[in-house]
């Protein structure tokens, strides 16, 4: 049995949290694809050339331990920009996508390049005030000394990098189902997609 579930959205919108809800409710596999983008721009961050970085890329690089760091986070939005990068990737998603046992990968364009069939899509958002207030909050656990307007101009910044590239720039597919996360807790957003999932599977 094979069964795509493709979540997209901004950074910070949730997202990550809801898909790996989802695929432990279901019992799918799940991918995190911003992590195959964290893994090529850290091997950038120590010289390596990205498109070189990306054709090489294997599964155990996305276990390194540095993969969620901020600095990491800015080095996989510009590599991921970079339109070769993404084409050397582009198997890598198809491949877990269609494994047996249904998959859940969430990314920017899983659901308008990388899946545009996948049987269930979700676009995740909130507002930027929101999603700057969660990172803001996340990166103070760390020790970072951002202020809050700095990580808010970073999150737009991110955005319109991410909205704006030539290359599969991130959007809602025509078919998704926006969940806006800027009120809900977690729970309520995960229930929100199990319930958009359940009619996807109900229908199929």
């Amino acid at each position: 049995m094979t069964f795509t579930i493709a979540i997209d959205g901004p950074a910070a919108a949730g997202k990550g949290t809801i898909s790996k809800a989802v695929a432990a409710h279901y019992g799918f596999a799940h991918l995190d694809t911003g992590l195959l983008y964290r893994a090529v721009g850290a091997r950038m961050l120590d010289g390596v050339e990205p498109i070189e970085a990306a054709r090489e890329l294997t599964p155990e690089a996305l276990d390194a331990a540095n993969l969620r760091t901020h600095e990491v986070a800015q080095a996989a939005s510009k590599v991921a920009a970079i339109p070769e990068v993404r084409e050397a990737l582009v198997d890598f998603q198809r491949a877990f996508a269609r494994r047996q046992g249904g998959a859940v990968l969430d990314g920017r364009d899983i659901g308008t390049v990388i899946c545009p069939d996948a049987e269930a899509k979700l676009y995740v958002t909130a507002s930027a005030e929101v999603r700057a207030e969660r990172r803001y909050k996340e990166l103070q656990g760390k020790g970072s000394e951002l202020s809050f307007d700095d990580v808010l101009a970073e999150v737009k910044e991110r955005d319109a990098r991410d909205s704006e590239r030539a290359s599969a720039p991130m959007k809602a597919a025509e078919d998704a189902v926006m969940i806006d996360t800027s009120t809900l807790s977690i729970e309520d957003a995960v229930a929100a997609a199990i319930r958009t999932i359940d009619s996807k599977r109900a229908a199929g």
